[in-house]
């Protein structure tokens, strides 16, 4: 009886928080939903043998977890494309006619918040995670479960990933703030919520949730994006009310005007509008580039402009060198955010507006990310302001600056330039480099200053200063064992990374990753010649110039040498061929549910005996896996005569290697 109690209680609850946040057409009233709760609250503590995994007790928090692990997204989680004004959205509609004649497209509102994946495992919430890079995020499932709009049981017993931006409401951010917190906006204080290790603190911020995006929609034979949001509310997902079928531009552009003005009588915030392109088939037509779909773009609200005074007009040295002029403004909040440093990009900048210090000046944050000085109010001027003047020496080590004829920018072109060295540091841990968490500006300025960090090399020596380490001022021995197991885990990061983590110029992500998958391993790349990395595709001369200088040099080869020594992977690990067998240089895709295996599992399998994933099937697909309640794909695999796998003879091939 006491174990029927608890699931019928759990039924009611679940159906009230469905019809509450998912239907907003709520059935009980709130006296009678806390009565539950509390009757189910009292049996599970009487009973704790009949408390289930996906009780909506567990929305109260009280995990704890030691640290947030990695969780490797199975379909990379891309950022969107921006645009900026009418005339880009209308080169936007263009350029997606070029290769769909009559598009058709869905219009919602951009929650100013936080990207989440949500996994379900036969209808039950197993993990959540967030963006991360796109390829890596890191799984917060404890506290998603106190989310009280991500629901942690579907209507239907299915396998399934959805994607959405969890977010904090107005109402929320000015309680949490009148607490006592001092949270800037309510992104950073929903972002600062999700990445807490106890989740009784992010349960007690009151969290939302609103799904937006379907990856796989093929294997729920579904063709349209209107059709994935309207299945995953009949899921039990939240989705915005205010999304909309667009017809053409003309609706498009009435859309952003109507939901422009009303920003403001939203309960909570918003930064755009984003535009996807309905039809599921158009879509795959218009493809991705390496960063963005090209089928999808946001429109990025005009920003809001703030009057501050200049203080000081101060220069920064970068990882290149460049010597960057900065306002030192008074500090002012913008869109949320107090903002007391803009970016002043160079002389010509500087002068072209003629900026000087003590001048009132309007600001606005660039793409509502970087501050900027949009113009100074000439007629605030009293006559004490000081005109801008360059200067031609760097301002941490002295060296004369120079200036390159094709550019605006001063370089220092000292390499020992204490500033250039410790920005390489700090780029060289970042997020798309070598990702090693931990390393923050103050730690690697620290570490630097104390002999412990000068070139990329160093990290990996720092086991050896432990003990020192652990002495120093906010250290103990949790914190340097966590550095030092990333620095160890960076060890086993695939090329592209090392590649863009040396600082090589002009080579950014989608470059380094480029000349990776072109010449497999760092060796084949440094014997490269000029022909051969300028003729391959998306790279070009400036490139292959610039690869070519810095491999030349003695010292980097040196450095090359010394990473190799301490462990570092110097190969392509994406898709690599090392042996020929049954799946080399193959395209595979997978759809259904396998038994066996994961489809992170399944996928890591196939990429290491040389064999490519991906997510549709082409006439380019050589194998589709079929698990049990395969979809869509294995129908199209099938008319289009394409090799097809069951688990079972999946298994057989990989028992062959």
């Amino acid at each position: 009886m006491i174990e029927k109690r608890i699931d019928e209680l759990i039924r009611l609850i679940d159906k009230a928080n469905y019809e509450y946040y998912t239907l907003d057409k709520p059935t009980i009233t709130d006296q009678e939903y806390d009565r539950y709760m509390q009757e189910l609250e009292d049996l599970e503590k009487n009973h704790p043998e009949f408390k289930r995994d996906d009780s909506p007790t567990s929305r109260v928090g009280g995990q704890i977890i030691d640290e947030f692990k990695k969780v490797t997204h199975e379909i990379p989680m891309l950022s969107l494309g921006n645009v900026f004004n009418e005339e880009e959205i209308m080169a936007f509609d263009e350029r997606i006619k070029k290769v769909v004649p009559n598009p058709k497209y869905v219009a919602e509102l951009k929650i100013d918040g936080l990207s989440v994946s949500l996994v379900y495992k036969n209808g039950k919430l197993v993990r959540a995670a967030t963006r991360g890079d796109g390829v890596t995020g890191e799984d917060i499932t404890h506290n998603a479960r106190t989310i009280k709009s991500i629901p942690l049981t579907i209507n239907k017993p299915i396998d399934i990933e959805v994607r959405g931006e969890i977010y904090m409401s107005k109402a929320s951010f000015n309680k949490l703030n009148e607490n006592g917190e001092n949270f800037a906006n309510p992104r950073n204080a929903a972002a600062g919520s999700v990445r807490q290790l106890d989740s009784k603190i992010a349960a007690s911020r009151n969290l939302d949730c609103f799904i937006y995006h379907l990856p796989d929609p093929e294997d729920y034979n579904i063709y349209t994006h209107y059709d994935a949001l309207r299945f995953m509310k009949e899921l039990g997902f939240v989705t915005n009310p205010n999304n909309q079928k667009i017809n053409d531009i003309k609706e498009l552009l009435a859309y952003i005007e109507k939901w422009t003005k009303k920003r403001s009588t939203l309960p909570y915030e918003i930064d755009g509008i984003v535009i996807k392109v309905n039809d599921l088939s158009d879509q795959q037509k218009l493809g991705f580039t390496a960063r963005n779909p090209k089928w999808a773009t946001a429109y990025k609200f005009p920003a809001e402009e703030v009057l501050t005074k200049v203080k000081d007009i101060i220069f920064t040295v970068g990882r290149t060198g460049q010597v960057t002029p900065s306002a030192d403004l008074e500090p002012v909040r913008v869109m949320g955010s107090v903002i007391s440093r803009a970016t002043l990009h160079n002389e010509d900048y500087v002068t072209s507006k003629d900026i000087r210090v003590g001048d009132t000046v309007a600001i606005k944050k660039a793409g509502d990310v970087i501050p900027e000085v949009v113009k100074v109010i000439t007629e605030r001027r009293d006559g004490t302001e000081k005109k801008f003047a360059m200067i031609h020496k760097c301002p941490i080590c002295h060296e004369e600056l120079i200036k390159k004829d094709e550019e605006a920018a001063y370089y220092c072109p000292n390499e020992h330039c204490p500033a250039k060295k410790q920005e390489k540091l700090i780029h060289y841990t970042s997020r798309h480099a070598m990702n090693i968490e931990g390393f923050g500006d103050r730690i690697i300025e620290d570490f630097y200053n104390l002999g412990y960090l000068k070139d990329y090399d160093d990290f990996y020596t720092l086991d050896k200063h432990k003990e020192e380490l652990m002495k120093l001022e906010g250290f103990g021995y949790k914190s340097i064992n966590n550095l030092l197991e990333e620095i160890e885990n960076s060890k086993k990061n695939s090329l592209e990374r090392l590649l863009f983590a040396l600082s090589i110029r002009h080579v950014g992500t989608k470059t380094a990753d480029i000349l990776a998958r072109n010449f497999k391993t760092i060796d084949s790349l440094m014997r490269a010649s000029f022909e051969d990395i300028s003729e391959i595709k998306d790279i070009g001369p400036i490139i292959a110039k610039s690869v070519i200088d810095y491999f030349k040099e003695e010292k980097h080869q040196r450095l090359i040498q010394k990473l190799k020594d301490y462990g570092i992977n110097m190969t392509y690990l994406k898709n690599v061929n090392t042996n020929e067998t049954e799946f080399t240089n193959k395209t595979f895709v997978l759809t259904g549910s396998l038994g066996r295996f994961t489809r992170d599992e399944a996928k890591e399998r196939i990429e290491s005996l040389g064999g490519i994933v991906t997510s549709s099937v082409s006439k380019k697909t050589d194998v589709v896996i079929a698990g049990t309640e395969a979809g869509s794909k294995l129908t199209k695999a099938k008319d289009l005569g394409i090799t097809i796998w069951d688990e079972e003879n999946f298994i057989n091939n990989l028992s062959k290697y």
